[in-house]
């Protein structure tokens, strides 16, 4: 089979197009405050280990090292995320010039990326999926020239990279399995009879390994974690898994990526397997109720291949093509950036509801700060702040000590293990509950509601409300065990 040649790369436009990304993703970068997912990996920061409740260890690490270099601040925090989005538009350019695009298709495919309501999302963040999009397209790129060359070295790289994204988030094994069912499906069968699958799987599974027996030690809690998410939010997840694919990649990209699929389908038979992961993975991810944005990722793999076509159609159609590429930018920009006024958000949290998690958390640790000083100051020694979630928890960690709070405890995740009420603690216990809930409440004496988190948008936080109980129950050491949760 004939396998193409590839063109230069389009080096200085195309840097010039991520670097422009990244200048307004750090400009925007503090503008509203930490999502509650940031201060939560701030925290798990400062307890490394090899694997947590919910997540393999690398975004936590990034957070620390990140805010060492570049100061405890929102902006601090989110350096690495703006770098780790210019690295992902430069890769999806490099995929696009293995399918055979010249300079001004990799510009494109650059172009459309940085547009990408996704990408800018979690660029705009520090969360799993910013760097797992990064090891995506590393993935794809890598499984793009093997299957270009049918150099079966390409497959050490692929292992290497997913055994580095598995420390990061398990959902790396999806593109991977689609990618090997679609292969089985459609071919060539030819490069998965080399040795050097092996050796990228051995690799793979020897760079996972400290984060694989941490969670067998720990009798596998994030299988937990996952299976609970799903059980809550899977018809949820099924209903909108389509709206928001495009939604959330930007609706103006649509006919691009399939665009994409069709060039691969009937003019790319070498790399037909690409293409077919992409449905391969929707099945799965419909499957298991997982949410729309695990297969994203694979979306933009489509679009690189069909930016040759799409250029076709913008030099007959130039007018219409000016106006879908900054419309594709507003609106992306809209929905994920924090270009609205803080107040405002409410009108995109129904697309993106990370818009308003961000929103609120100092106010939040003031008014956790009022309830806590109706506690008798006599009595506060050995009173208890225990929050119901880790957003909570994280927002009174970083926020707390300026109003007074003392350190928080929460049930919830990895707060569990991090810390457990000492059983002198037989005082005052002030909850913070997203919801009130009677059956975590029984677990103390005389509670009554004692204030409400009001937010100036509808985050979660907005309605938290604030319990004052007389105190536990039973001792803590006791308590601990059975107020655990996972999700």
């Amino acid at each position: 089979m004939t396998r193409p040649s590839t063109a230069a790369f389009a080096v200085r436009p195309v840097l010039s197009v991520a670097l422009l990304a990244g200048a307004v993703l750090t400009a925007l970068s503090g503008r509203y405050g930490y999502h509650r997912d940031e201060l939560y990996f701030m925290v798990a920061g400062r307890h490394l280990s090899w694997g947590y409740v919910d997540q393999p260890p690398l975004t936590p690490f990034i957070a620390r090292v990140s805010t060492a270099i570049f100061g405890d601040t929102v902006m601090g925090l989110r350096v690495f995320s703006t770098l780790s989005t210019v690295a992902t538009i430069m890769v999806v350019a490099l995929i696009a010039r293995e399918f055979g695009s010249a300079r001004r298709g990799q510009v494109l495919a650059a172009i459309c990326t940085a547009v990408s309501g996704f990408v800018l999302a979690v660029g705009h963040l520090v969360s799993t999926a910013t760097y797992d999009v990064l090891a995506w397209m590393l993935i794809a790129l890598f499984a793009v020239k093997l299957l270009r060359t049918g150099d079966g070295r390409w497959w050490l790289a692929l292992g290497v990279t997913a055994g580095i994204a598995l420390e990061n988030k398990y959902l790396v094994v999806l593109p991977v399995g689609a990618l090997l069912v679609s292969l089985l499906i459609v071919g060539p069968r030819s490069v998965l009879r080399s040795w050097w699958l092996v050796v990228g799987v051995a690799v793979a599974g020897l760079l996972a390994l400290p984060n694989v027996v941490w969670q067998f030690q720990h009798d596998w809690p994030q299988l937990t974690v996952a299976s609970g998410i799903s059980a809550d939010d899977g018809t949820e997840n099924r209903i909108m898994f389509v709206p928001l694919q495009i939604l959330q990649l930007s609706p103006f990209l649509v006919p691009v990526w399939v665009a994409g699929f069709r060039r691969i389908w009937r003019q790319l038979p070498w790399a037909r397997s690409v293409a077919l992961a992409y449905p391969v993975l929707c099945v799965i991810v419909l499957a298991t109720g997982g949410k729309a944005y695990y297969a994203l990722p694979l979306l933009l793999v489509l679009v690189a291949a069909g930016c040759e076509p799409t250029l076709r159609w913008i030099d007959q159609h130039r007018r219409a093509a000016l106006a879908a590429l900054p419309l594709a930018a507003v609106s992306s920009a809209v929905f994920t950036l924090p270009v609205l006024p803080a107040s405002a958000t409410d009108l995109v949290i129904p697309v993106n509801k990370e818009q308003g998690e961000q929103i609120g958390w100092p106010d939040f640790a003031a008014s956790v700060a009022s309830a806590w000083q109706t506690i008798p100051e006599a009595e506060r020694s050995h009173a208890t702040l225990l929050t119901g979630n880790y957003g909570e928890a994280g927002a009174l960690a970083r926020y707390g000590s300026a109003h007074g709070l003392p350190a928080p405890y929460s049930p919830h995740m990895s707060f569990w293990e991090w810390a457990t009420p000492p059983n002198t603690n037989t005082g005052p216990v002030l909850l913070v509950e997203q919801e009130r809930t009677l059956g975590f409440e029984s677990h103390f004496r005389d509670c009554a509601q004692v204030g409400t988190i009001t937010n100036i948008v509808a985050n979660d936080a907005d309605g938290t409300a604030l319990v004052l109980c007389s105190g536990p129950t039973e001792p803590w050491s006791a308590l601990w065990p059975r107020l655990r949760r996972y999700y």
